[in-house]
């Protein structure tokens, strides 16, 4: 009780010392940076997966060859989610003398629930958003569907039984598939005109969907309570099942962000660390005096951790109102960006922020407890006598242990916390070793030069182990600010350059053979390259190995409905450009021997195939079979024509085909789509312009977000810098105050330590420099599956920053130092 009466007492003195508002900083930037970061990660994580969500249509979608039931949308609106209905089968419709088969899809009010329609006044006409749904009596069809018929806007078509007016042109539909699933072309049509049209009936084949939206946790419950009921014939799906590339680009918003919260946990981790070693550096004497007065060892650590466990409240409390206020003004900034699609904040950021500061505080902390408790009393009279070091191995583990805890609960990304952690790891091994092998080369180095530089480099090899561990601060500080300003630049870039210009925004299906001649001239014609065609060949699969797939057991759930799915199989003998063999080897050029077959490698995971495994499949009613020569990774981001299985050449010689493309066609080449539709109306164009928006959309509320919290890691950063000066300055104190009693100028101690910190700054700064370009290029390939560019302006910045920066830091750290009076300092002493 009394110790803890102590500690309260001598705590507001303790707040005035430097060490303690650096770890006070250091803590309070830790909460706010984690509290920030978790309230964007999760608010616009939750944005983003929301607009990710657009490419069902929905939060979640039940798809059912049967009549959707009532109960399903009256247990949806118990739980306070909004439904909606689709009905889709094919269909011929007529206009005049001409036909045209047609994708009918019937829709109910509310639809879409996420995202929009888009229509147009006229064929490839200016777009707009789309209000409501067609009205009674009228449709919405696709431009290629329009073509065929030969009809305009205002026009009427027959569908099944009834007369319908063409009220715009669909251009675009959040859940139409670009995966070639559907060539006819679209007609959307409101579910009220269905009955009067008498096209569904009992024994049609129509394909009923239920849309669900609304908050998150409300559309798990329903899902889990609807789940046992559903029949074995419905399919659902959510966002986690949905676009492989808007889920790509949500990945790496996460990932982006959660990024960022590491790097600024990291430097608040060595900020604490740094500033505990001095705090428990700077009690020595006083807990020798206390020591050598009868205090116990138990009275010594107690009254620290009181202070230490008020030390952390006390930031938690600040960090906690910082990082909300800055958040709100980041939500305030983003707020026209993400065009107010911001889910309300969650109290969960907080707690775990909270929390994770204590624990951080308390595992690099208390190393330096357990030394001060060893302090001998001695020390009253010996400054020179120290405690024994605690155990590197105790040390060492107990930061680990802690806060690697905190990472993986923070992010739970344990690749992510891998790379980071372990490389932070390798770097600081690094570090100290060439940090130790730097500071003596410098001690050799300083003869035959000015006495500010032989003042500054003697300091330097005389603190040989201080100096090396301010290195291996300095170069860990600045090389997670390298790694970020990298994320920031480079990284956003490299991810934007994914859909650079050039990326299509237009496919072309359903092109028969004979057309592509005559579609590549009116291409060429219109100033446009003529694209690459590309066969397609649709298939059925029959078995697996001889097994049955109706009857054999898959891995994934996903894996049978592939198997039972009609196929798109195409044929190529080089390689795309999109598209990497990660396992197995690709056809040689020129190959003709047995039908070969390369799977994309989750599709070979779902289905449960190996190489060598034998697909056998039904086409034009022949039968094929196919041996499994490879898996390879598609990127999607690169919206060119990929196929789940590519075959070798000659494998589907004689097989009826059609081919397709993708081209990018500028707002003012526009019409030569429309000469296109007009000459070879039943090739389907599908404009994918939206869809290039939105992940280009989801790209930049991730750059804008990540930029937002830069300034918790700089100020981390620099408090780290700040806590590495500070762990050294009662010996400056004492030098600069004995070097000037002995008449040395103020400038030219001054000019001597700032010599020191440039000569610290400058191999700190380049080690960190090649730390940050390996995690860099890890990061880059491993995390965000993006292209790695050598950076030179990285290891420029390095240098030059980690100059300035640690020259700036300990300017303004040891100024007090060199400018206080000789005489009190050396009175103290």
């Amino acid at each position: 009780m009394k110790a803890v009466i102590f500690a309260l007492r001598s705590f507001p003195r303790e707040l005035r010392s430097a060490e303690v508002i650096v770890l006070l900083i250091s803590v309070a930037l830790a909460v706010a940076a984690l509290t920030a970061v978790g309230f964007l990660t999760d608010r616009i994580g939750r944005a983003v997966a929301r607009q990710a969500n657009e490419i069902l249509a929905a939060d979640l979608r039940l798809r059912t060859p049967d009549p959707i039931p009532v109960e399903w949308h009256e247990m949806a609106a118990a739980y306070g989610l909004d439904s909606a209905e689709t009905q889709t089968f094919p269909s011929v419709v007529f206009a005049g003398n001409l036909s045209s088969l047609a994708t009918i899809k019937g829709v109910s009010e509310g639809y879409p629930l996420r995202g929009d329609v888009r229509v147009s006044d006229s064929l490839f006409g200016e777009q707009r958003i789309a209000e409501g749904i067609p009205d009674a009596g009228s449709v919405w069809a696709d431009g290629a569907l329009m073509a065929r018929l030969d009809v305009s806007v205002g026009d009427t078509i027959s569908v099944g039984e009834s007369e319908l007016r063409i009220a715009a042109v669909l251009r675009y539909r959040p859940d139409q598939s670009i995966g070639f699933a559907s060539l006819a072309p679209s007609l959307l049509i409101g579910t009220q005109d269905l009955p009067s049209t008498g096209l569904v009936t009992v024994g049609s084949r129509v394909r009923y969907a239920l849309l669900v939206a609304g908050e998150e946790s409300a559309v798990s419950e329903f899902y889990e309570t609807v789940e046992p009921t559903l029949p074995d014939s419905v399919r659902s799906r959510n966002r986690e099942e949905g676009s492989d590339r808007a889920n790509n680009a949500a990945d790496r918003a996460q990932r982006f962000l959660s990024l960022t919260a590491v790097i600024s946990l990291l430097l608040s981790a060595v900020a604490i660390a740094m500033s505990a070693r001095r705090f428990a550096h700077r009690r020595m004497d006083t807990v020798a005096l206390m020591k050598s007065l009868g205090a116990s060892q138990r009275f010594v650590i107690t009254a620290a951790s009181v202070q230490l466990v008020l030390l952390g409240f006390l930031g938690v409390i600040v960090g906690s109102i910082l990082g909300f206020v800055v958040e709100q003004i980041v939500t305030e900034m983003l707020a026209d960006v993400l065009q107010g699609d911001l889910p309300p904040v969650g109290i969960s950021p907080v707690l775990l922020a909270s929390g994770s500061a204590l624990i951080l505080l308390v595992g690099f902390a208390m190393p330096s407890l357990i030394q001060l408790r060893n302090t001998p009393p001695l020390r009253v009279l010996r400054h020179d006598e120290m405690p024994p070091p605690p155990s590197r191995l105790v040390v060492a583990g107990t930061s680990l242990i802690a806060v690697a805890a905190m990472l993986y609960q923070a992010i739970g990304d344990g690749l992510m916390l891998l790379i980071v952690l372990g490389g932070m790891l390798v770097v600081s091994a690094t570090l100290y070793g060439a940090g130790r092998v730097l500071v003596a080369m410098m001690g050799r180095s300083r003869g035959g030069a000015g006495i500010a530089w032989r003042y500054g480099l003697a300091n330097v090899a005389r603190r040989g182990r201080d100096s090396t561990v301010q290195v291996v601060a300095f170069g860990l500080g600045l090389t997670v600010l390298l790694l970020l300003t990298f994320v920031r630049t480079d990284l956003l870039e490299g991810w934007q350059q994914t859909l650079d210009e050039n990326a299509p925004n237009n496919f072309l299906i359903n092109i028969q053979p004979q057309e592509r001649a005559s579609i590549a001239e009116i291409i060429q014609n219109g100033g446009v390259a003529a694209p690459t065609f590309v066969p397609m060949v649709r298939a059925r699969m029959q078995t697996i190995n001889g097994e049955d797939v109706k009857t054999r057991e898959y891995p994934d759930e996903d894996g049978k409905w592939m198997a039972n799915r009609e196929q798109n199989l195409t044929w190529a003998e080089h390689l795309s450009a999109s598209n990497e063999v990660v396992k197995g080897d690709w056809w040689p050029a020129g190959y003709d021997g047995e039908p070969l077959v390369s799977l994309e490698e989750n599709a070979a995971l779902e289905l449960g195939v190996d190489l060598g495994d034998r697909l056998q499949f039904l086409v034009a009613g022949q039968e094929i079979a196919l041996t499994v020569s490879s898996f390879r990774k598609i990127n999607w981001d690169s919206f060119q024509p990929n196929f789940f299985m590519v075959l070798s050449p000659g494998a589907l010689d004689g097989y009826p085909s059609t081919f397709v493309a993708s081209l990018k066609i500028g707002d003012d080449k526009k019409d030569v789509l429309l000469k296109l539709v007009r000459k070879h109306p039943t090739v389907s164009i599908i404009d994918i312009e939206t869809i290039l928006e939105q992940v280009k959309s989801i790209i930049d509320k991730a750059s804008l977000a990540v930029q937002a919290v830069f300034v918790f890691t700089l100020a981390a950063g620099i408090a780290v810098l700040f806590a590495a000066v500070q762990s050294t300055i009662d010996e400056r104190r004492f030098e600069s105050a004995l070097l000037r009693a002995l008449g040395v100028r103020r400038r030219t101690v001054l000019s001597g330590v700032l010599t020191e910190f440039a000569a610290l700054g400058f191999a700190a700064g380049l080690l960190a420099s090649a730390g940050a370009s390996i995690l860099a290029a890890i990061v880059a390939i491993q995390l965000f599956e993006l292209e790695y560019t050598f950076n030179i302006w990285l290891w420029a910045a390095g240098l030059v920053g980690g100059i300035s920066l640690v020259c700036a830091s300990g300017f303004v750290a040891a100024r007090g130092a060199i400018n206080a009076p000789p005489m009190d300092v050396l009175r103290a002493a």
